[in-house]
């Protein structure tokens, strides 16, 4: 599958999410959002190592149950502004996707950057 097949893909996937309020989408990533735990008393493993991006995103968000409501914030609060890691994408992924999710339609509160 190609990288904008997989993008499309991504876009479609997060059309689940587009009515629901950037409030709730940031009450989800804050409380269920892995990254947002913290390490408290174990630095994680990978801190030394020097990754990509890419391979950043899927050391940090491996496993976590909001990968799509991260995504969808990170987009409508941002928009092609993105840095970081959200979503288990790279910014170059996420400005990537965001003309394929723009495409998809108005969100909640119509918050997306145009």
């Amino acid at each position: 599958m190609t990288t904008d097949h997989r993008l499309i893909g991504i876009a479609w996937r997060l059309d689940r999410l587009r009515w629901v309020p950037r409030e709730v989408l940031a009450e989800i990533v804050l409380r269920d959002g892995l990254c947002m735990w913290g390490w408290a008393d174990d630095e994680p493993a990978w801190q030394d190592e020097r990754l990509t991006d890419q391979e950043l995103a899927a050391v940090l968000c491996s496993g976590c149950p909001v990968q799509d409501e991260c995504l969808e914030l990170e987009l409508r609060t941002a928009g092609l502004d993105t840095v970081g890691v959200w979503g288990a994408l790279s910014e170059d992924n996420r400005r990537a996707l965001y003309p394929h999710w723009r495409q998809r339609g108005e969100r909640a509160e119509d918050g997306a950057t145009p």
